[in-house]
């Protein structure tokens, strides 16, 4: 089916859709590395380079972790420990994630989490989170689809390592209602040939709802091309230093950059118009002096 220019998502306070400002999404992830005060810096930067929101990822480590990775030992901050216990070091609970809600209000910046299960579904229910986002890994869970949907909430889905087919089947599951589709390559840091971004335009074509970008390509050019190519959300993961120990940290956005990432995506929506050809005001003084017939 073709892509609905009219269609739209609400998310907060703002329409997302195609023709509508750029919704602007900094993922801080786990790039706070399981502490607070990091993730309030991140959320700070976040605030101050204009994005509309920030996101978390949210899971249960004892079910998300596969089994045969759960023993296997890693350098980390905290020492010389298991994948399963390092999962659990940064992973944010109760009384941290109500410290991000009071700290996103009183900035003024909407958050809202990954889900990676059904129990952090039910978990992140309590601070009733203007949606979802289901990451690439999980793309081909039914039972977490069926409980995000569930919730009534819009959902954003990301499609990184997945087939054609796969998307299909789970948006089958989830139907195009509150749907965001997000073209993404799940690699950290991806290659630019393997951004595929033409694909922005293939799922606007076969997807009645908006479609989106998540980036993680080293760089801004790419991410500001996806615009012009018909992303009306963009995802990009922020930190404060891409050398930070962290796994996603080298495909991240620096403040910096983030800010200029914003100006850029601002610009190119503006210039790309509305499509009618149409002769400007701007355009006359030189008509009338150049133009002979």
């Amino acid at each position: 089916m073709l892509h609905n220019r009219k269609k739209t998502v609400q998310l907060g306070d703002q329409a997302v859709g195609a023709g509508l400002p750029v919704y602007i999404v900094a993922e801080i992830g786990i790039n706070h590395n399981g502490n607070l005060k990091l993730a309030k810096r991140l959320i700070d930067a976040a605030k101050s380079a204009g994005c509309n929101s920030v996101k978390f990822q949210k899971r249960k480590p004892e079910l998300c972790v596969p089994k045969g990775e759960k023993t296997k030992k890693l350098e980390t901050p905290w020492g010389y420990i298991s994948y399963l216990e390092y999962r659990k070091k940064i992973e944010f609970g109760h009384k941290e994630y109500q410290e991000i809600d009071r700290y996103c209000r009183k900035r003024g910046i909407a958050w809202f989490v990954s889900v990676w299960d059904t129990p952090s579904v039910d978990f992140m229910e309590q601070f009733r989170p203007m949606c979802y986002k289901v990451p690439s890994a999980m793309l081909s869970d039914a039972d977490l689809l069926m409980r995000v949907r569930k919730t009534g909430r819009p959902v954003i889905l990301s499609t990184g390592m997945s087939t054609m087919r796969q998307i299909q089947s789970s948006v089958k599951v989830l139907g195009i209602r509150d749907l965001i589709i997000n073209h993404c390559t799940s690699a950290y840091p991806c290659p630019v040939e393997e951004l595929n971004l033409r694909m922005i335009t293939r799922l606007g074509q076969m997807f009645d709802c908006p479609i989106g970008y998540s980036g993680h390509e080293v760089g801004l050019a790419t991410t500001v091309a996806a615009v012009a190519l018909g992303a009306c959300y963009i995802e990009r993961h922020i930190t404060l230093d891409r050398a930070m120990w962290g796994t996603d940290q080298a495909a991240s956005v620096e403040p910096g950059g983030f800010s200029r990432l914003v100006k850029y995506i601002r610009v190119v929506e503006a210039a790309l118009g509305d499509g009618i050809k149409k002769i400007y005001d701007s355009e006359r003084p030189a008509m009338r002096k150049l133009r002979r017939i």
